[in-house]
């Protein structure tokens, strides 16, 4: 049996696989839940897993995690750990990473970029069929490169990261500065009289725009595709990014670029199952 999991500051949501059929599935609050122990218990009684594959929002390198700010974190030699106390294989991804190789498959591309925009601002990259690692395996960590500065520090430290602008906790920030007793979301903001709600809602496209651009640039993607919540609300979005990316990208690299929103209910879970083959 296959255990995979999908964890984030709100949710942890798992699947259990028997001969690729899901034969248990549940979504937690995962505020205080810790991984380690949620696995334990889990491996301790369901002694068949023999492997589990953990699609994780935060940084982790070689089984390891790095950081997770919006994550409770009870062990971080994680994959060391579990292995030395079960008779199983661990497999632990960043959840962008794991998303990428679900919409790979879907779209059934070579060269695709994903861009998830939901708590933050996440980005997974795969080259000529292989997932970008990088030294440290925090490669395309897309929300923390510099777009301008702001009142806010992001959790890196630093205060002009484009997620400060351009992610779900991003415009929460900017609505309280603000006081706005608008709806969070790119609609909400968006559809308002409000002249600072407009505003915040031009900066995070604006953001939007200059993050899609330089990853055309720099990967060429054949498919850039965008996913996350806050992508999901807008519907005219795609429109809007297909109308102005060429102000933003290479001409080159957008020639056969192809746009798309996710057609995937749980990509990073999906992707994490896939991860035996694409781990380093």
């Amino acid at each position: 049996m296959k255990l995979g999991i999908d964890i984030g500051g709100t949710y942890l949501r798992y699947e259990l696989l028997e001969k690729n059929v899901i034969v248990e599935k549940e979504s937690l609050e995962s505020s205080s839940l810790g991984l380690c122990a949620f696995l334990e218990r889990f491996l301790t009684c369901n002694s068949n897993i023999t492997a589990v594959f953990i699609s994780y929002a935060g940084q982790v390198a070689k089984g390891k995690i790095l950081s997770a700010p919006n994550i409770k974190i009870d062990r971080y030699d994680l994959q060391e750990y579990i292995e030395s106390k079960y008779d199983v294989e661990l497999f632990l991804e960043n959840d962008v990473n794991c998303a990428v190789l679900a919409e790979a498959a879907f779209f059934q591309s070579k060269d695709i970029c994903a861009m998830y925009v939901g708590t933050g601002l996440g980005l997974g990259v795969v080259c000529g069929s292989h997932l970008l690692h990088g030294a440290d395996n925090i490669a395309a960590e897309l929300g923390h490169i510099p777009f301008k500065r702001s009142p806010f520090v992001c959790s890196c430290g630093k205060n002009n990261c484009v997620e400060l602008f351009c992610s779900g906790s991003g415009l929460l920030r900017w609505k309280q500065k603000e006081n706005l007793d608008v709806q969070l979301s790119l609609s909400g903001l968006k559809q308002s009289s409000n002249a600072a709600a407009q505003q915040i809602y031009n900066t995070f496209f604006e953001a939007l725009l200059h993050t899609a651009g330089t990853v055309v640039t720099l990967f060429n993607p054949k498919v850039l595709v965008f996913g996350g919540g806050i992508i999901d609300d807008e519907k005219a979005i795609l429109t809007q990014i297909q109308k102005k990316i060429q102000e933003y990208a290479l001409p080159l690299a957008i020639k056969n670029l192809q746009i798309k929103k996710t057609q995937l209910k749980n990509a990073p879970l999906q992707g994490a199952f896939l991860l035996k083959d694409n781990y380093v």
